[in-house]
């Protein structure tokens, strides 16, 4: 497999959302009557259910308590960083103003500067009986080095799902400097569904899931505010590394009977997006940017990456994505924009109709084509006008 690139090197040919296409099924669907339905696994209990497969990223300018509340209700899930401004500041309003209008030029520094608070525990505490009281799902989310002291906490104060995610994520993390995280026993010693992230290949895939935790996110710098693949240079395309994953996903269940969902973790800004991930084998979709732009969204029609304001080496940065919509009207319409980025759920159950798809299961086996020309074949009049499928 792969190409020649040198003498004695070969690199794979890989591929993203924009290089490939779905192909219509031989049967169609009505899409009111297709199932959407993605389960969470928990040790000790019957799955989460959540009635759209998607979730919003762990971002300070997507996801707040009042946000995470109303994706709840919508049937959807919202993760709330316990490493950010909700978790740092009492009045984490006022910082995100702050950050929404300081200009370009400065906004990195800023960052760096707000994020040097250090989190309080209370806080956490707080943010998580908030979502309680108010009904949602409380789902939470830290970086592998405060894992088992952040998870205890929330934990304790009632979250109902914990995430660890980190840029790369690896169940042997070599150190001297600090003690690395000891995955299969956090996830033993956790009493609620533990996601880790993110990963791209097909063996790492394997490894974390022979950890035991509850689903595994799936990609590394697709996200529109992140930079880790112009800073660092990595990165797998999603549809590739969704494929790859998806594969080390169904080799563990032939090999153990259980089930571990993997979720595809940015890259998707419009429903044909979100579509080819399920098809490529997603069982769930976090996205960051499209949530980014509901008027519920904290940023206020702006959206920064989580490593914007690391002290040494930021790979992210702020990025204007405007406010279009209501937190409803971007899962479920009606779409009052023409670019695709307004009833992602319409999309899906759109989609799955037209393949012939009566669950997500189903809609994994869709047939896929490289077609590096279907965004833009016969489009010239929406590319010149930057309307539609031309939107930049």
């Amino acid at each position: 497999m792969g190409m020649w690139i040198g003498r004695n090197r070969k690199a794979r040919v890989t591929y993203g959302f924009d290089e490939i296409a779905l192909v219509p099924g031989r049967v169609t669907m009505n899409p009111n009557e297709v199932d959407t339905t993605f389960r969470l696994p928990r040790s000790n209990a019957e799955p989460l259910e959540f009635k759209i497969p998607i979730l919003a990223s762990a971002m300070d300018g997507v996801v707040d308590v009042r946000f995470a509340t109303q994706m709840s209700q919508l049937g959807g899930l919202a993760v709330l960083n316990l490493e950010g401004v909700q978790t740092r500041y009492k009045n984490p309003d006022e910082v995100l103003l702050k950050i929404v209008e300081a200009d370009k030029s400065e906004v990195t520094g800023l960052l760096q500067k707000i994020y040097q608070e250090p989190v309080q525990e209370d806080l956490i505490r707080a943010r998580v009986r908030q979502l309680k009281d108010a009904g949602a799902i409380a789902a939470v989310s830290s970086i592998p080095q405060k894992a088992e002291q952040f998870g205890a906490i929330a934990q304790e104060a009632g979250a109902d799902v914990f995430m660890v995610q980190s840029t790369v994520s690896t169940v042997e993390h070599i150190s001297t400097e600090y003690k690395s995280l000891d995955l299969p026993k956090f996830c033993r010693d956790m009493r609620i569904p533990v996601i880790v992230g993110n990963t791209v290949t097909y063996d790492v895939t394997l490894a974390i899931m022979e950890c035991g935790p509850a689903a595994v996110l799936i990609g590394v710098g697709p996200g529109a505010a992140c930079t880790s693949r112009g800073v660092l240079g990595l990165g797998v395309p999603q549809v590739t590394a969704t494929v790859d994953c998806a594969a080390a996903r169904d080799a563990y269940f032939k090999k153990s009977s259980r089930y571990v969902p993997i979720i595809t973790d940015g890259g998707m800004s419009k429903g044909g997006d979100v579509c080819k991930a399920f098809a490529c084998g997603a069982d769930a979709v976090m996205v960051g940017s499209a949530f980014a732009k509901a008027h519920e969204a904290p940023g206020k029609g702006y959206h920064w990456g989580m490593a914007t304001p690391h002290a040494n080496l930021p790979r992210g940065t702020r990025i204007k994505v405007g406010a279009t919509g209501s937190l409803k009207q971007i899962l479920f319409g009606p779409a009052e924009v023409d670019d695709g980025s307004q009833n992602l759920v319409g999309a899906i159950t759109t989609c799955m109709g037209n393949v012939g798809a009566r669950n997500m299961a189903e809609f994994q086996q869709t047939e896929i084509i490289i077609a590096p020309s279907i965004k833009t074949e016969g489009k010239i009049f929406q590319a010149v006008q930057n309307v539609g499928m031309g939107t930049r």
